[in-house]
């Protein structure tokens, strides 16, 4: 299980220093660099080509192959490993890599429908979600593994909690997509000028509401998980739990900081990346509490049906 856990640890890195060089793909403008080849590039993988946006976008590709690698010998270690408690059976390690092999294959064809297609916003969009999901579910088969305090004494944990960190993860999901929506829609990140609220209006339609409808949803995010924090250091639930509630309210914090910094600073291109590094550590530090909450929740026990009284003649 050790081996196991390292792998996925290994794997889980991967996954998340490439959606954030898919953040540097974009804020680069080098999306298309190899033009609307895939998964070549101009009918070469090694393209002689040397600009910087060939670079940036071939070296993206070289990322998501060494991904691809990692988690299919993270399945591949997980099967030969399946009669080993806690790696297989309905959730034990083996299902978790077996969803994300098929999670990055999925992401592999929406990551080529994205060039072929050229940049569409949605689609663009549609490949994070996938990409965030790949996070969460490598995250979920982390802890399963015994990763991030999960072999610690979960006993305590409350459903209230539980239920606190589902609304956690959907607020979070919702607040990603529409900052990739936001990002990449004509217009959406320049819309609003002055940050909490507009004190400029630059453009309106489509591009405005997507771009407050992202504030709201992240500014409602922020008072959940701070209400979270406190709560589960209130009910006294375990100390891992505590922890995770507390390290995911001050990546929020970091996260809305650097938000601020970009509108109120003009920051330059080579740190706008930031922003979504942060966004990407936020949702991995939300699931990983909600999968805390999940393994810590007390079993149900199953209530005996009532006794029938015999049938009277």
């Amino acid at each position: 299980m050790k081996l196991l856990r390292h792998l996925t640890y290994l794997t889980l890195g991967l996954a998340y220093l490439q959606i954030v060089f898919g953040a540097i793909v974009r804020i680069t403008g080098s999306g298309l660099g190899c033009g609307d080849h895939w998964p070549d590039c101009y009918g070469s993988f090694t393209p002689m080509n040397r600009g910087l946006a060939l670079l940036i976008e071939i070296s993206h590709r070289y990322g998501a192959a060494v991904l691809s690698i990692s988690v299919l010998a993270l399945a591949l270690a997980a099967y030969l490993s399946r009669g080993e408690p806690g790696v297989g059976g309905q959730r034990g390690v083996l299902r978790g890599s077996l969803v994300a092999v098929g999670l990055v294959l999925l992401a592999a064809l929406v990551g080529a429908a994205t060039v072929k297609l050229f940049l569409n916003p949605f689609v663009i969009a549609t490949h994070l979600a996938i990409a965030m999901s790949l996070l969460a579910v490598l995250s979920v088969t982390a802890l399963r593994a015994g990763g991030f305090g999960a072999a610690t004494d979960m006993s305590g944990a409350t459903a209230r909690t539980w239920s606190a960190a589902r609304i956690a993860v959907a607020l979070t999901f919702v607040a990603l997509v529409l900052g990739a929506l936001t990002a990449n829609l004509p217009d959406a990140a320049v819309s609003c000028g002055g940050f909490p609220w507009c004190r400029t209006v630059v453009a309106g339609g489509t591009a405005l509401g997507v771009q407050i409808a992202h504030r709201i949803v992240a500014f409602v995010l922020f008072g959940h998980l701070l209400g979270m924090s406190i709560s589960v250091a209130k009910r006294k639930e375990p100390r891992v739990l505590v922890w995770a509630a507390r390290i995911a309210f001050g990546v929020v914090i970091l996260q809305v900081l650097i938000a601020a910094a970009m509108v109120e600073m003009h920051l330059p291109m080579q740190l706008r990346s930031l922003h979504q590094a942060a966004g990407t550590l936020l949702w991995l530090a939300v699931c990983v509490f909600a999968g805390l909450a999940r393994i810590g929740l007390p079993a149900t026990k199953e209530v005996p049906a009532p006794a029938t009284e015999p049938v009277r003649a």
